[in-house]
């Protein structure tokens, strides 16, 4: 899938999803390589106008290597950092801090497929992820547990759970993620247990994961939501 594009449609229907109307949203690009550049940077902005943020993601998409947003509500005060824009963020620049959540929307699970680093998925390795992320759904759902969404993240698989807590939730969600690896963890699918700090960015679907190059065994791939209540 060399030369996939963003989708703007998608990437609109997540940021419905993901966040409440007025929300501010940092968006965030990795590995940015624009005209004539040889290093490439980070780009981020503050936004509560998801049009503008879709349309940023949608423009400048196409060259990073990841496209993220802050999944928790953050200070309405960042906005005044890049305005509903994006800007080139230095090393001195500051980026979404944990001190600047308000408090958590949601707990997120990432799958990943056991493979090396930097690289992406091979098709068998991203369809492991993409069953256990159902197969934990239905065991979460057995006791108890309202829907998630589920999310393909182009190399392995989310869940998006609604929950309502303070940003300094005592490792609760930190506790969680340990319990859930130990349950579901094998030696094809690992549960992400880095991504309980409050002010983790996360993949915005509708984008592209680019790990690596993209060859025919290990794709680049479109993210994108797989199921939503």
């Amino acid at each position: 899938m060399k030369g996939v594009r963003p989708n703007l449609p998608e990437i609109l229907r997540a940021l419905s999803l993901l966040a409440e109307h007025g929300q501010v949203i940092e968006l965030r690009l990795l590995g940015v390589q624009g005209q004539g550049q040889r290093i490439p940077t980070t780009m981020s902005g503050y936004f509560d106008d998801f049009k503008l943020l879709a349309d940023n993601a949608n423009k400048y998409g196409g060259t990073a290597k990841g496209v993220y947003v802050t999944l928790n509500p953050v200070n309405p005060a960042l906005l005044a950092r890049a305005s509903n824009r994006l800007r080139t963020a230095g090393r001195n620049d500051p980026l979404t801090s944990d001190a600047d959540v308000i408090k958590r929307r949601w707990l997120p699970i990432d799958l990943d497929p056991v493979r090396p680093s930097g690289i992406s998925s091979t098709d068998q390795e991203h369809s492991f992820a993409v069953e256990r992320a159902f197969q934990i759904r239905e065991a979460l759902r057995q006791e108890g547990w309202p829907d998630p969404i589920v999310g393909d993240s182009g190399n392995g698989a989310h869940l998006l759970y609604r929950v309502d807590l303070p940003a300094s939730d005592n490792e609760m969600v930190k506790r969680c993620l340990q319990a859930l690896a130990g349950r579901f963890d094998d030696d094809r699918v690992k549960i992400d247990q880095q991504v309980f700090n409050p002010a983790r960015i996360w993949k915005l679907y509708g984008t592209v994961s680019r790990k690596g190059d993209s060859v025919a065994e290990r794709p680049h791939r479109l993210s994108r939501i797989l199921e939503a209540v």
